[in-house]
């Protein structure tokens, strides 16, 4: 069954984006994208973003309706894939490149470094840190990189990379959402 989520601001506002609805897919609600956003506006213009995890793939497509530069969209899930695909084409989104694959054996190339990574996996398959620790040892993060992640309870101070700094934070229901910052 098809669902649709809505881009909130951007050369797509109000847009809307399909996707399968699934137990494990869950988009990142209008309050959390609205608060995020905000947070990313001074660094989104031009910028290059990853959305490991992509499900619906509502987040690279705000990034790109609000001015990104690009962004390249990581997803396992074949059904998921395709609908990202069909939302990219629908929108007409140019600079959104959608790949098959498992992200954590996705990240293991040697990486280009984005300006703004979103790192949403299912929060019970505890791949948060696992991730990082890819993104960290291949460089796909550099001095200034952001790197958003979700999870359903509070962060373990072990869980970032040592260089990574929790910039902003906020909770939305039962979800605590997070901006982590690479600094030297």
């Amino acid at each position: 069954m098809k669902s649709n989520i809505r881009i909130i601001a951007g050369k797509w506002r109000s847009r809307k984006v399909s996707f399968l609805a699934k137990d494990q897919l869950r988009p990142t609600p209008d309050r959390v994208r609205e608060t995020l956003f905000n947070w990313l506006a001074p660094y989104l213009v031009g910028a290059t973003c990853i959305d490991l995890y992509a499900g619906s793939g509502v987040l690279g497509l705000e990034a790109l309706s609000r001015g990104a530069k690009s962004v390249h969209a990581v997803e396992y899930e074949h059904d998921n894939v395709a609908a990202l695909e069909e939302s990219s084409r629908e929108l007409g989104a140019e600079g959104y490149v959608v790949e098959q694959a498992d992200c954590l054996q996705w990240l293991q190339q040697k990486g280009w470094s984005a300006d703004i990574i979103f790192a949403d996996p299912p929060y019970k398959k505890n791949l948060l840190s696992k991730t990082f620790v890819a993104l960290e040892e291949h460089c796909w993060v550099k001095q200034g990189s952001l790197v958003y992640f979700e999870l359903d309870n509070a962060i373990k101070e072990n869980l970032l990379p040592a260089t990574w700094k929790i910039y902003k934070k906020s909770k939305a229901g039962k979800v605590l959402f997070y901006l982590a910052k690479k600094e030297a």
